[in-house]
């Protein structure tokens, strides 16, 4: 491993650290400025909170146990994605001879060796094993919030303060569940754009630059935030 380190160009670190500062930045801007409540993920937010309200407000709760029940799936398929995806990475660590044996027969600049190749290998499991503890997580989190919805008092029984404070509890939970659960699946994603470093450093930084700019888009410029923001779509 050593030795694959000292074998990496200045090139492939300039990549990783381009790699790693964009999707740091992203994140920062996204989730720490002023932008979130512009985005898309930020203005569900709000829709989050609005449900928890309308959920107090309610005798029968059925449809509310619904909804958490299909987001609690989604973020179990995911993770079970990220486990087979790591399963993935681990089975290809044992065919790195057979890798680099096909590497040879591609029309690229340069062919890495074993122990580089297995290097890269191990960054791809490690951005899945980073979205599998998200997830993970997400999961658990969404798992309080049904408690704290079970906790919010029937509207004949208790004062509307009182239920909105406990609403809103359920509300925040669900929030901070949403944003694990984002961020596993933006791990993912990086994870595509990680790809990239298989075939240069180069490629590395252009397939990150692509990924940030797909959901750049998603998140300020979709069709699903100019629903939220009632503006007209075409």
């Amino acid at each position: 491993m050593t030795n694959a380190l000292a074998a990496l160009t200045t090139a492939d670190h300039f990549a990783l650290a381009a790699f790693f500062g964009i999707w740091l930045a992203f994140e920062v801007l996204t989730q720490h400025t002023s932008l979130k409540h512009k985005s898309l993920s930020g203005m569900m937010a709000h829709k989050r909170r609005e449900w928890m309200l309308v959920l107090a407000e309610r005798e029968l709760r059925i449809v509310d146990t619904s909804i958490l029940n299909g987001l609690q799936h989604g973020t179990a398929f995911f993770a079970s994605t990220s486990i087979l995806a790591i399963g993935g990475c681990f089975a290809l660590l044992g065919s790195a001879d057979l890798v680099v044996e096909i590497y040879q027969d591609l029309p690229l600049d340069a062919t890495p060796n074993r122990g580089i190749f297995e290097l890269k290998v191990l960054g791809l499991t490690v951005l899945f094993v980073y979205s599998f503890f998200k997830f993970g997580w997400a999961f658990r989190l969404f798992n309080y919030c049904s408690i704290l919805m079970g906790a919010v008092q029937q509207p004949e029984s208790t004062p509307l303060e009182e239920r909105r404070k406990q609403a809103l509890q359920a509300a925040e939970m669900n929030i901070i569940a949403s944003h694990h659960f984002t961020a596993g699946l933006r791990g993912i994603f990086f994870a595509l754009g990680y790809l990239g470093w298989f075939v240069g450093p180069w490629v590395l930084i252009a397939t990150t630059v692509s990924v940030v700019l797909v959901l750049a888009r998603r998140q300020f410029l979709s069709k699903a935030r100019a629903v939220l923001a009632d503006e007209e779509i075409t």
